[in-house]
């Protein structure tokens, strides 16, 4: 099988999927596994009940998830990609802890929009034992998480949901007062509407020869609040920028998804005015497929070695 070497080492899914082994895992997946023109089993990517099938099946295989479901149109997030994200925070906090690997529900992570999917805290639990506490706008997307939570043992002592209340917030009123996070990540809200969404959709599909009517549909899904922001994910990262400078000392790495490279300019814009210590990108390259992590934090050399001895050692 043809590794898929731009994954982190780490990743679980390198390899092309077994979908034997998933059908064992979860036998409704069956009925969506065909031969492709490559001559390999696979699933149609443009149908959303073989993709949630299929997610069902790797949670289960691969990351002890046994009850697992999301409501209707909301987002079913590509496995593979969100557990990379999850490996490369694990590598940029050992960076900043002199090689050696934090883990342990001793390492708290925040993750802003943990969605109804609830993806992160499940991967971040399962690969590194880390703490979570899981912030959203939408009530219904943090009724469908906390049932995941619930349903799932491991996911109880560990992941926390809160509701963000302000639409412009997005560390306040999240962030408890003298609360430390090790790290923070977000999947940010790529498009500024629904039509530049279904237009991305549509483009996906043309280039890789998929030809159906997906007039109304998304790919993986997605309501409003989990792919729409206005001014699209430059103005959200912008914000988040902007008043992760009020949280300076509270959290070690800030980090966001940044899907357009086109956004990186004006982020490293942003981040130089609010005099970020120091910035990283992290580039993830997933088929054809390239999207970057921008990773920055407000605590200097001293203060990033007193966070490492009283946290981290």
């Amino acid at each position: 099988m043809q590794l898929k070497t731009g994954l982190h080492q780490r990743n679980r899914h390198r390899d092309k999927y077994n979908f034997k082994e998933l059908i064992q895992s979860w036998p409704p997946l069956a009925d969506f596994v065909s031969i492709n023109k490559f001559n390999d089993e696979s699933i149609d990517f443009s149908n959303a009940e073989a993709v949630l099938a299929l997610n069902t099946a790797l949670l289960k295989r691969y990351y002890g998830i046994h009850d697992w479901s999301i409501p209707q149109n909301y987002l079913c997030p590509p496995i593979p990609g969100r557990v990379e994200y999850i490996h490369r925070m694990a590598d940029l906090l050992s960076a900043s802890n002199k090689g050696n690997l934090p883990s342990g529900n001793s390492i708290k992570v925040l993750d802003i929009g943990i969605g109804a999917n609830c993806i992160y805290p499940i991967l971040g639990t399962h690969e590194y034992g880390w703490q979570f506490v899981g912030s959203d706008i939408d009530p219904t997307a943090l009724k469908s998480a906390n049932c995941i939570i619930d349903s799932n043992s491991r996911l109880k002592n560990n992941v926390e949901c809160r509701l963000q209340k302000g639409y412009s917030n997005i560390f306040k009123e999240v962030i408890k007062r003298d609360e430390l996070f090790d790290v923070s990540i977000c999947n940010p809200p790529f498009h500024s509407s629904y039509a530049e969404a279904r237009a991305g959709t549509e483009k996906k599909w043309k280039n890789l020869g998929i030809r159906k009517n997906i007039q109304n549909s998304l790919n993986f899904g997605g309501v409003f609040t989990e792919i729409c922001f206005k001014g699209g994910e430059e103005a959200f990262v912008t914000k988040m920028v902007e008043q992760s400078a009020q949280f300076a000392f509270n959290c070690f790495w800030y980090t966001s998804l940044i899907s357009k490279s086109t956004t990186l300019p004006i982020i490293y814009h942003v981040l130089n005015t609010k005099q970020a210590f120091e910035i990283k990108t992290i580039t993830i390259s997933h088929g054809n497929k390239t999207s970057r992590i921008v990773a920055w934090t407000f605590l200097d050399n001293e203060q990033q070695e007193a966070w490492r001895i009283k946290r981290w050692s």
